[in-house]
């Protein structure tokens, strides 16, 4: 088993952090995979020809790609800790990528090998200037598939930040940890995640603390370190929830098809920016929609610093409950 040891400092200073970089590496592994998720199904069937066109004509691309979408190891210089916050930029993060050697860069995708479960190709490697051309190939990645729909994936992203900023406001770290992932991960004995059944080296995670960075794609989760500082990439919570086309169901016939897609988002809650952002419908449609949920006491909201929260309330869970495809019932274990 491997260990994210934490110090009682590394506790107290845990936060979370957005990172362009890992959304983009998360989505890019989901299209090398062919593997459509729930949430995501427009945007796969849109851009799966354009991924493979790309391969077929970048050797870094069809070189590195494959080899991160089928190894139990990341090389480093693509796993970076974000360092600013929600505020991190991709411009930043890939100037940190350009900025690795050659030979940092080989070793590096040396490991990755090793851990490997698929032959992969190693003929690129012989290029010069690797960390640019690496830099070069996610920028494209980033621009031509992750930036068209970055508007709508932050906005899954922030929302999940505010779940678990609310765990841990009334449960604490512990908790918020273990809602990471659907099997108990937290050592209370140890003071540490339960990262892999894998014997690796632990880490030890020192006062600096663990940054926590959730992605919208699903699948495990990875560590990006650059000791002392540590990040946890995680799936979001509730990515695709609302996913469901609700023109021929009946919530869709009670409610009317806006306000059973606002319901369905509210399984996981959100304000009402991020409603609108990942429904790619105006503040204004979703504000009317949550005045006639609230009256009928479907929604509540909960004012949480600068923002209103949303939710279901119990009346509005019954009925997702009852009238929702089975497959969509609530499910309040965490995340999927």
């Amino acid at each position: 088993m491997t260990l994210l040891k934490l110090t009682a400092g590394a506790l107290t200073r845990c936060r979370f952090a957005l990172s362009p970089l890992a959304e983009t590496i998360g989505a890019l592994i989901t299209l090398q995979r062919r593997h459509i998720l729930p949430g995501h199904e427009a945007w796969h069937a849109r851009y799966l020809a354009d991924y493979e066109h790309w391969l077929a004509r970048d050797p870094v691309a069809a070189g590195l790609l494959p080899l991160i979408a089928a190894t139990k190891r990341f090389p480093d210089l693509v796993a970076q800790p974000p360092r600013d916050g929600s505020g991190t930029r991709i411009s930043d993060e890939l100037s940190s990528v350009a900025a690795h050697s050659d030979a940092q860069v080989r070793a590096m995708v040396a490991a990755s090998l090793e851990a490997s479960w698929q032959p992969q190709r190693t003929g690129w490697l012989t290029l010069n200037g690797l960390g640019p051309r690496i830099a070069d190939m996610l920028r494209y990645g980033w621009e031509h598939f992750i930036a068209p729909d970055w508007v709508r994936r932050r906005a899954l992203l922030e929302r999940d930040i505010t779940y678990r900023t609310t765990l841990v406001a009334e449960h604490g770290w512990q908790h918020a940890i273990e809602s990471l992932r659907t099997r108990p991960v937290w050592s209370p004995e140890d003071t540490a995640i339960r990262f892999s059944n894998q014997s690796l080296p632990d880490r030890e995670i020192t006062d600096d603390g663990l940054i926590l960075v959730p992605r919208t794609t699903g699948g495990g989760w990875w560590t990006c370190e650059q000791p002392p500082r540590y990040a946890l990439v995680y799936p979001a919570r509730g990515v695709g929830t609302g996913s469901h086309r609700a023109e021929s169901d009946a919530l869709a016939t009670l409610l009317g098809t806006g306000r059973a897609r606002i319901v369905r988002e509210l399984i996981q809650p959100a304000t009402t920016t991020q409603l609108a952002a990942i429904l790619s419908i105006s503040l204004g449609t979703v504000g009317a929609h949550l005045s006639v949920l609230r009256d009928a006491d479907i929604v509540t909201g909960t004012r949480t610093g600068k923002n209103v929260v949303y939710r279901l309330t119990d009346r509005g869970e019954r009925l997702v409950t009852i009238l929702a495809t089975p497959s969509r019932a609530i499910d309040n274990r965490g995340p999927s």
